[in-house]
């Protein structure tokens, strides 16, 4: 039998943590896992700022049950994409639960599972499981869905961007409905981003639900209507394993893709909660007493420029170099993004271990030095493609990058494409010579963003960029004993090094994750993936 260490104790309600007083990296290095993440903030994590008022809940004042919420999105839910963690993802935690969820300080705190024991060697996980859930058809969950959890992410139909952390398990073993062994087959230190995002869904209606037809989860509201191209409507789940919750009735998810249209609906009080206010909108947004403005503190994903590294003459990093040297981030941060986030050239934000001042700024705006780039690889104007997705904030973004890379000669040719087709491509690796979009998975466990996004996956990325040397390293981050934070930083600075100076993804912007809301909404929150959750949420 494997050898466990103990692991501490978790209460059946979610409101006491499991693990108390333990943070992820000594559950991890008592596993021989250590990811030596203390303190690390994640993309919607709970930490945040509030332009209007610092607190969720006025001192005192009770939930109040009833009412529905009305949530405006930029774009619609794409079932197809509903494993891949896409760009848009607060569906998820409305309608699934997940295993854990991340607190503040990365410490893995329960939710369908209540309580995880580590084998010594790394090599094995016992998770105790709750007795008391059912799906919304009325199944009790078990052990068995955890399983075809992590089986579905094994498929490569499901394009899930974990799915190298999900293909580390290569065993189970059940010891009764309500407990669990993972084993894996070799350490790795991102285990429980894998249980952050993995959502746990009902395997006899998967098919359905990659296509819309059902959403059938353990979440707190069920599926009652998908109506393509204008949003979900979802019900309140009377049977939800937390008691007494969740206080809403329901909540709509209305597709709003205009800027103008979206703030009307907010000031109006049409829509009581959006993630999807443009950064140069938001100074209209905070003149209205009625709105108030969050900024969580370690925001919401990067912006970057993504290079097709098989296209000529983009093979040449010299090349990729100088794009990187033209692009003013102060600017595109100011203008574009009504200065909500962090000008950056590597992908971390200032919470994550990876981070460093001096990587952040590596490339300055410089475009002399980028023209004379350019001209010792030989060029002195170049023409691309420049994918972008059809959305005002991204077709803004994307503009800003045409505008500088024109000044040190390369013409771009603005491709404006639907979220859906772009992340299609971004999978298949079938982009143009240039895109711009966003990346996640740079607030995680530094190695996550190089075994799992599309744009960075050292084994397969967007950029088809292949090399030895990136490869031993991720590799070597993602799967050693980390037993100092020494140790883990060094791996975390060839990584970077290697992305600064490979520039097969130029990373520009670290976007703010920006949530506008009426102030009669209170007890909203979101996962470290961007999911949101409802379940304290009320309508005063």
């Amino acid at each position: 039998m494997t050898e466990l260490h103990s692991s501490p104790s978790a209460s059946a309600s979610p409101s006491t943590p499991a693990s108390a007083g333990l943070s992820r990296r000594s559950t991890l290095l008592a596993g021989g896992g250590g990811a030596l993440l203390l303190g690390l903030g994640l993309t919607g994590c709970r930490s945040a700022v509030s332009e209007t008022s610092s607190a969720p809940r006025e001192e005192g004042a009770k939930p109040k049950r009833g009412g529905t919420l009305n949530l405006a999105v930029s774009a619609d839910f794409v079932p197809a994409l509903l494993f891949a963690q896409s760009g848009q993802s607060l569906q998820q935690r409305l309608i699934y639960n997940t295993l854990t969820r991340y607190d503040d300080d990365l410490t893995p705190k329960p939710e369908l599972a209540t309580s995880w024991t580590y084998a010594k060697d790394g090599r094995s996980i016992t998770l105790k499981l709750r007795d008391d859930v059912t799906f919304h058809d009325g199944r009790p969950f078990t052990a068995d869905d955890v399983i075809f959890a992590v089986k579905n992410l094994q498929n490569p139909v499901r394009a899930a961007q974990l799915r190298s952390t999900a293909a580390a398990v290569n065993g189970f073993e059940k010891r009764g409905d309500h407990e669990l062994v993972l084993k894996l087959a070799h350490r790795v230190n991102n285990l429980f981003d894998l249980f952050e995002f993995m959502i746990i869904t009902d395997e006899k209606t998967v098919e359905d639900a990659v296509t819309g037809k059902k959403l059938i989860g353990t979440g707190p509201f069920k599926l009652k209507k998908w109506s393509p191209g204008s949003g979900l409507s979802l019900t309140r789940n009377d049977t939800y394993w937390l008691p007494d919750r969740p206080y809403l009735d329901g909540v709509e998810l209305r597709v709003i893709a205009q800027a103008d249209a979206l703030i009307s609906s907010l000031r109006s009080g049409q829509s009581q909660l959006s993630f999807g206010v443009p950064g140069k909108s938001l100074s209209v947004v905070k003149s209205d007493p009625k709105l108030k403005i969050t900024n969580y503190d370690t925001g919401a994903g990067a912006i970057y420029l993504g290079v097709n590294t098989t296209i000529a003459p983009l093979n040449d990093k010299t090349v990729r170099q100088a794009l990187a040297w033209a692009i003013d981030r102060d600017r595109l941060l100011a203008q574009t993004l009504g200065g909500y986030g962090l000008a950056s050239a590597a992908p971390w934000p200032k919470s994550s271990p990876a981070f460093s001042e001096a990587h952040r700024t590596h490339y300055g705006h410089n475009p002399g030095k980028a023209r004379e780039l350019l001209k010792s690889a030989g060029h002195s104007k170049l023409q691309f493609p420049l994918l972008h997705i059809a959305l005002p904030g991204e077709t803004a973004i994307a503009e800003s990058i045409q505008y500088d890379l024109k000044q040190i000669g390369v013409h771009t040719t603005l491709e404006p494409t639907d979220g859906a087709t772009a992340q299609k491509k971004l999978i298949s690796q079938q982009m143009p010579a240039l895109w711009s979009m966003g990346h996640g998975f740079a607030q995680v466990q530094p190695s996550t963003l190089a075994v799992s996004a599309y744009p960075f996956n050292e084994a397969k990325n967007t950029s088809k960029y292949r090399s030895a040397a990136y490869t031993k390293v991720v590799q070597e981050a993602w799967t050693k004993p980390e037993t100092s934070a020494a140790e883990a930083n060094a791996l975390h600075e060839k990584i970077s090094g290697i992305l600064l100076d490979e520039a097969f993804i130029i990373d520009l912007v670290v976007r703010g994750q920006v949530q506008v809301n009426a102030d009669r909404l209170h007890g909203v929150a979101l996962n470290k993936f961007s999911y949101l959750n409802l379940d304290d949420a009320y309508l005063a």
